[in-house]
Formats: structure tokens, sequence, C-alpha cells
């Protein structure tokens, strides 16, 4: 199966964000949240909703995401996504890319991604950012169902500000015994990072039980952490981001 989706986000009256384009393909749908007359939210949020189960072996699924100067968008997931394996030997994949305009602003938080046995799944997330754009991203792996081993996963992330590249990182886990094992992630079942561009870095790197905190030479922080569980993860990478001199504006930026 193949699915395309597009979304398209300005700044309209009166200092909101609006969807000014969306299109869907099954099983990949977009929801936009109406916001209330009387609310202060100004940014544009829209809930990323698939309709089957995806990715299957040999599916192929790509979103774009152009976001206009000033405006501001939060994409949510609605429930975890779950890799699981084709009818035929065939890779699944699944590519994110996000223009962000001058000034614009945008936070990814999905919800976590397992990896089934057998699975075989490709991940790349392609952010291009403008002038003093912002941006959020979060990305949780569970290697495996409950009882069951991690099928074969490859993520790759870049990040670019204007050419210069800020982050360019690929990670493969599970499939073989060496990847999932503790030599490789400790033995642990889940891996969590949080990419954020913002107005400040943190001055050096700090770490902490099983999370660390670094910022990026060229501009941009990465927390990461590695967990037993995805609630244990996610307190983890609260942790880590709470030590980031930008903490307490992250959620009033909208």
């Amino acid at each position: 199966m193949k699915a395309a989706a597009q979304l398209t986000v300005d700044l309209g009256p009166q200092g909101r964000s609006v969807v000014r384009h969306l299109r869907s393909q099954a099983p990949m749908t977009l929801v936009p949240r109406r916001a209330a007359a009387a609310s202060r939210d100004r940014a544009a949020v829209v809930h990323l909703v698939t309709s089957a189960a995806m990715p299957l072996g040999g599916d192929e699924i790509e979103l774009r995401v152009w976001v206009g100067p000033g405006a501001r968008l939060r994409l949510r997931g609605t429930a975890a996504t779950l890799a699981l394996p084709g009818q035929h030997p065939a890779a699944s994949r699944a590519t994110l890319r996000i223009e962000v305009a001058d000034d614009g602003v945008v936070e990814y938080l999905p919800e976590p991604t397992v990896v089934t046995a057998r699975a075989q799944h490709h991940a790349e997330l392609d952010v291009r950012l403008g002038a003093r754009a912002r941006v959020r991203f979060r990305d949780t792996l569970i290697l495996g169902r409950h009882g069951e081993p991690s099928g074969a996963l490859t993520t790759t992330t870049r990040v670019v500000r204007e050419d210069v590249p800020l982050l360019q990182q690929q990670l493969a886990v599970g499939s073989s015994p060496w990847k999932s094992g503790p030599a490789y992630l400790a033995g642990s079942r889940v891996l969590a990072t949080e990419t954020v561009m913002w107005e400040h870095d943190p001055p050096a790197a700090t770490s902490g039980p099983w999370w660390s905190l670094v910022p990026l030479r060229s501009g941009g922080t990465l927390a990461s952490t590695l967990a037993t569980d995805a609630v244990t993860a996610g307190h983890r990478l609260a942790a880590a981001l709470a030590h980031h001199p930008d903490a307490n504006a992250f959620d009033t930026a909208w």
C-alpha cells in the first residue's frame, strides 16, 4: 500500500494559525481540531489518525508538512504506530518531511512506534528550518510487544537550518541479538529521544539516571533515554528536558 498526505498551516487573522490545505489518503487521516472562539490557543492542532493497521511490510507512507512564517502547529498522534511484517518479505517505509518558515513553530510529539517480531521498518524524518524557526519532536521506539523479540528498525533524522546541518543521525535496532542485547541498548526495550531547536541551548551536556541532554554543535539540543517501558521513558525525558534553559517556555509558546 502507498499513502501520501499533505498539510499546510499559515498565520491567519488575529494572530491565529489556520490550516490552509489538508489532504489525507487512507489509512492515514489528518483531523484538525476546531478551536473555540474564546480560546487563547494561537496554534493549529492537527491529529494524525490511522484507520487500519499500518505500516505492513511493503507499505510506503509519506506526510509533507509546511508551516508558514510566524505560524504554529501542534501535530499529534492518537495511537501507537505498530510496524508489522507483511505477507511477503519486504520492508515498510514511513517518511515525514517538515518545512518551517521564518519564526514558525512546530511541536510533533507522536505516540510510540512498536517494532513487532519479523517486521522490517524504515522511518525517515527530514526537517528544514527558516531563520528563528523553532521545533520540538519526539521519537519513542519500543522493541517488540510484550514477550516477543523485536523486528528490524532503521531511523534516519535530518535537521537543517538555512542550509546549515544541525542534526544528521541514523539508528539501527532490533532483529539481531547484538542490536537488542546489553552491549547495544543495555538490555532496554525502549529508546526515546526528543530534539529541541529553540531560542537557547544548554551551555554543556548534562546527564542523570539513564538520560542525557546534549547541546548540538550548530544549534539545538538532543535528549535521550533508555527504559524498560514507555511510561518510564517519558518520565526520564521530562527529567532531561527540565534542565533545558527554555523548559518553561515550551508550553507558553502556544
